[in-house]
């Protein structure tokens, strides 16, 4: 049946399969090696037919030549054709035959039945060769002795031995040749190939390094072929996007962990409180309640900054009521000074979430808290464009020379001030307020202390 499949298909397939090389560099030198036998097969077959063919034209020439030296020995003059005697006519007469007419007028001694095929090439008339097996291989040909009408024919016979001795010899001595060139062209193919994919390996290697380290290193400033300038152009871009993810991967995991450090703060030292400290009941409760708090916290400040990582926007766009939120994130920081917060409306609202608005403010807060000598003073207020929250601190405020790199991240002023911090709070509350269409900047005219701005769309 045509749609029965046969058995042994699929166990050719993959023992062709297993046989096949695995590497390039083999599968080339196979290709090659392929190409070369066919092309080499071909040219061995034309040149030993020109072979054949030109040895089978010196015996046909040798063969004429000798009819022509019999022929001069034939006296067709007369009404009968006479056969002269000459000196040496025995070496002239081996394997000749001499025909007037249908008529034998003489044959090599023991000729037997190579005698018929004699007879038979002289019948045919005109210039006649024949290729025979009688008695050996023997070429035959027949010639007429002159243009009158006796029909004085000669035929002459050579042995082929010789000549077909000559074509086999030749025919080994290619295959040989053909063998050895193969042999090079693998060899050949395989060192050149090797050599042209050395280079492959060594960006491979490289490659592997570099996107381990995050290294500067690419591969556009190496010149290479075309090809693999191609390929460093496409490997140099994978680094690019890897050594983005990797910071990305750095940015996420310093922000969050720069973020949850106060509330896992907040667990920790109400865990040790109780621990330390025997505790009523309520008391139990109200520390149970601010773990519980805490660990909200954590949870909503994981989703936010999740959610803003997987795209760089706000996916769940709402609105927060500015005052009460920001009252949330006063009393959950505990700052040791002052801090006021103020707004011109109890209705004031943003247009973003809640979590997101405390994830926004909440750096800024923080390190006024940090910095601020006395007084903290957080204050919200309607704009033209949108909402505007100010957090202003009378602390020594902003170097003027590193204002260019205030909001870059893992950057501060001086790392030795004696206070903790990574220098991720200010790029990260940007960055969220970027994402939700808003921004934060710093006021470098206000006098003493620093004042940083939070412009956020109305809701």
């Amino acid at each position: 049946m045509s749609g029965t499949r046969h058995p042994l298909r699929p166990a050719v397939t993959a023992f062709l399969h297993r046989l096949a090389p695995r590497t390039l560099r083999g599968r080339l030198s196979l290709v090659a090696l392929t190409t070369a036998a066919l092309l080499m097969l071909v040219l061995t077959v034309a040149f030993n037919a020109v072979v054949q063919h030109r040895l089978q034209h010196q015996a046909d020439d040798e063969l004429r030549t000798r009819a022509a030296a019999v022929a001069t020995t034939i006296d067709t003059s007369r009404r009968t054709v006479r056969v002269l005697d000459t000196p040496n006519d025995a070496l002239l007469d081996a394997n000749v035959w001499i025909y007037a007419g249908r008529r034998l007028l003489e044959e090599p001694p023991n000729a037997g039945s190579l005698t018929r095929v004699a007879d038979a090439l002289a019948g045919r008339g005109g210039r006649q060769c024949v290729t025979t097996d009688v008695d050996g291989p023997l070429r035959l040909c027949s010639q007429p002795v002159s243009a009158d009408r006796s029909g004085a024919r000669v035929v002459t016979a050579l042995d082929l031995s010789p000549y077909r001795s000559s074509a086999a010899t030749l025919l080994l001595g290619s295959l040989a040749l053909d063998v050895m060139m193969l042999a090079c062209t693998y060899a050949l193919t395989r060192l050149a190939v090797g050599r042209a994919l050395r280079p492959v390996r060594t960006m491979t290697d490289q490659a592997t390094q570099w996107s381990a380290v995050a290294s500067e290193e690419r591969f556009g400033h190496t010149r290479h072929p075309a090809e693999l300038a191609r390929l460093g152009t496409s490997l140099d871009a994978l680094l690019d996007r890897i050594r983005t993810l990797l910071r990305h991967e750095r940015q996420l995991t310093g922000e969050l962990s720069h973020e949850l450090r106060t509330p896992l703060s907040r667990i920790t030292a109400e865990l040790d409180w109780w621990r330390t400290h025997p505790r009523t009941a309520d008391q139990t409760h109200a520390t149970h309640q601010v773990i519980a708090e805490a660990a909200q916290s954590m949870r909503t400040i994981c989703d936010t900054l999740l959610d803003h990582a997987r795209d760089g926007t706000l996916t769940a766009p709402g609105t927060a009521e500015v005052l009460p939120t920001l009252r949330r994130l006063a009393e959950a920081l505990d700052a040791s000074h002052h801090l006021t917060v103020a707004a011109d409306s109890p209705t004031l609202t943003a247009g973003v979430p809640p979590a997101l608005l405390e994830r926004i403010v909440s750096p800024l807060v923080t390190n006024a808290c940090r910095y601020a000598r006395s007084k903290v003073a957080v204050r919200a207020y309607r704009a033209p464009d949108g909402v505007r929250i100010d957090v202003i601190d009378d602390g020594p405020g902003v170097p003027p020379p590193f204002t260019g790199q205030l909001f870059e991240p893992g950057r501060r002023a001086d790392p030795g001030d004696g206070h903790s911090g990574a220098g991720l709070g200010l790029p990260l509350a940007r960055r969220l307020a970027r994402s939700a269409g808003g921004e934060v900047a710093y006021d470098p005219g206000h006098t003493p202390g620093a004042r940083f701005v939070v412009s956020l769309p109305a809701g």
